[in-house]
């Protein structure tokens, strides 16, 4: 976790050193459509069952920000429901399930002379599982995975192609942890903890 962080925190300096960009000023609202992969970090999470692991997803997404200062925005995250692949490791494939993560921010966005404007957030994200369902040997029993509250941390790069839109590339960490039932019966907590990296066209109104 802590080299994850300096990781992200490090991509994030550099990008605004070398990157200075265009500012945002109080009241603007930027609206981004794109897509994004949630990919799941847990390096497999031990359970009474065995040790789980969780299969990555792409999806759409939509985001809206509503900036309260100058370079300062605060960011809704929603999208498509996620489905995973849950597997145990050493037997394959025993359940799926589908997720919403709406995610809310609190973002800084750099100012620079050039067309690229890096940005870093953090927020809290809220994770809803539903549609949870076993397969293979666990078929005919009842899975439950219990929704997630944890932190989230988000950076990337807006390119502006015109005066109001702008590509954007981004990456997120949010923690994501789960306790998880099969027939009622608790086996333990699995930790997904992804990386969510994404990109989308951003329009500024």
């Amino acid at each position: 976790m802590t080299n994850k962080l300096k990781t992200l925190t490090l991509a994030v300096l550099m990008g605004s050193a070398a990157l200075p960009a265009l500012a945002q000023s109080k009241g603007d609202f930027l609206l981004g459509l794109g897509a994004h992969s949630v990919t799941p970090d847990s390096g497999s999470s031990l359970t009474t069952a065995g040790r789980i692991d969780v299969d990555a997803n792409i999806r759409p997404t939509i985001t809206g920000e509503y900036f309260i200062a100058d370079n300062v925005g605060i960011e809704l995250l929603a999208a498509w429901p996620f489905e995973h692949d849950i597997n145990l490791v050493g037997t394959g494939k025993i359940g799926k399930t589908k997720h919403l993560p709406p995610t809310l921010s609190l973002q800084y966005h750099f100012t620079n002379a050039s067309a690229v404007t890096p940005f870093v957030g953090a927020g809290i994200n809220y994770t809803y599982f539903f549609d949870d369902t076993a397969t293979g040997p666990l078929a005919g029993t009842s899975l439950d995975l219990s929704d997630s509250w944890g932190y989230a941390l988000h950076a990337g790069l807006d390119y502006a192609i015109t005066d109001r839109g702008s590509l954007r590339a981004d990456v997120r960490y949010i923690d994501i942890e789960t306790d998880v039932k099969v027939g009622g019966t608790p086996i333990g907590k699995v930790k997904i903890d992804p990386w969510v990296f994404g990109v989308a066209y951003v329009h500024k109104f």
